[in-house]
């Protein structure tokens, strides 16, 4: 990285050196638009999933800002506050910080649900400047008074859109009403739904707005398939894919927590290492989970859409969805957990014929046709040998356009039919 790089977008010299640590090449497009805006105070509207380098893009001006503020920051009286919709999220972006101000004399610290409550209230005592929280269990503690939100000057809300997707609205406001007026404050989301603009209009005062484009990040730099399953013929269709050992470290999604837990236990059953995260998992077992896929202990991590957003896994070789997601904009949030940092990925989608649909709703979002692929030497289990039908749907409906509509079926009624048959 060149030194200059970041320093002529108005970072100081010791975020400078600590970004050089982590090996940052140079400025990604949010951050080269977003941090000299956030270092000139002004509120600001970022529309970028993760993988785009946001994080960086409001940790750095943040912590830039603070060092430069005068005075001490009170015990349980935070100077900045990060919301996110998640725990792994907030985990990481304290993790962030800590890697990005090490050579900064400011204190952070994470408070989520799932855990006990004891550490998290002694390191407010401890007179952190940034505290990153969940929106439930921040709440809790300002209601036994362990916390106060008065003297805030920062706000960041981080995956805004998946915090209204939670449910989090009325908690949002209730936090936003506990803050000072005066305050910068920072929004960003993966979509610009309605919602998202509504919150935003509310809390945000004539925002710099900044725009990376999913295609552009995620869609163009990930190698993407589909292979068409019979129904019932996935699980022997994944045990297929992962004898090649260029699948080295695979995220693989799955719709409900059920089967996140069913489709582990048949690898684990066929010898992969692999480990579920999802929401009824412990806290402690999440973490684990991640740390032992970063660390390359487990092969495979099975996951809800849960872990689709803010699971920052650095070198992940392939998405696989066992599932399809019935909602198209969680497809491009899962496939985004490869391809990261500028670097390529792929994903592989599994389709039988009652996710069809889901397809084609994917595919007019993100307004391409994603290659079909024929597995070779797939035979299910139980299945005799060239008798394997992985592709039920017929080719000339695999192979219409994304934008053309599916032409209606005409339906007999029950005379028509009988005669037909005579």
């Amino acid at each position: 990285m060149n030194d200059s790089e970041f320093a002529t977008l108005g970072v100081a010299q010791p975020i400078v050196r600590a970004v050089q640590g982590e090996g940052y090449a140079e400025p990604t497009p949010i951050q080269r638009q977003a941090i000299p805006a956030l270092l000139a105070g002004r509120d600001l509207l970022g529309i970028a999933q993760t993988g785009t380098g946001k994080t960086a893009a409001f940790v750095l001006p943040l912590l830039q800002r603070l060092s430069e503020e005068s005075g001490r920051t009170e015990p349980r009286r935070p100077r900045a506050l990060i919301l996110t919709p998640t725990r792994e999220l907030a985990s990481q972006i304290a993790e962030r910080i800590g890697a990005y101000g090490c050579n900064l004399r400011l204190r952070h610290t994470v408070i989520f649900g799932g855990v006990g409550q004891g550490p998290q209230v002694a390191a407010l005592g401890r007179a952190p400047d940034i505290v990153v929280a969940t929106p439930g269990r921040l709440l809790d503690l300002i209601g036994q008074r362990y916390l106060k939100l008065d003297r805030v000057s920062i706000l960041v809300l981080d995956e805004a859109d998946r915090m209204l997707d939670m449910g989090f609205v009325r908690d949002m406001r209730k936090i936003l009403a506990l803050l000072p007026l005066r305050r910068q404050s920072l929004l960003f989301s993966a979509t610009m739904s309605r919602d998202v603009v509504d919150i935003a209009s509310e809390f945000l005062r004539d925002p710099e707005e900044v725009r990376v484009s999913p295609k552009e990040i995620t869609i163009e730099r990930t190698n993407q398939e589909m292979i068409m399953v019979e129904i019932g013929a996935k699980p022997d269709m994944l045990d297929h894919l992962l004898q090649d050992e260029a699948l080295s470290k695979i995220i693989v999604f799955t719709r409900t927590k059920h089967g996140a837990d069913k489709v582990t236990k048949r690898l684990v059953a066929d010898g992969v290492a692999a480990q579920a995260i999802h929401g009824n998992k412990s806290q402690t077992n999440r973490q684990m989970a991640l740390r032992r896929f970063r660390d390359g202990e487990i092969r495979v991590l099975v996951a809800t859409d849960v872990a689709a957003r803010g699971i920052d896994v650095p070198d992940v070789t392939h998405v696989i969805n066992f599932d399809i997601p019935n909602i198209p904009e969680s497809y491009v949030h899962r496939i985004g957990r490869t391809a990261r940092a500028g670097q390529g990925g792929n994903a592989i989608s599994l389709c039988d014929r009652s996710e069809v649909g889901f397809l084609r709703d994917i595919e007019r979002l993100i307004k391409r046709t994603i290659g079909r692929r024929q597995p070779v030497g797939f035979v299910a289990r139980g299945t005799p040998a060239g008798r394997s039908r992985p592709h039920p749907v017929s080719v000339a409906a695999e192979a219409r356009p994304a934008s053309e509509p599916r032409r209606p079926r005409r339906r007999r009624n029950r005379a028509g039919q009988r005669r037909a048959a005579a």
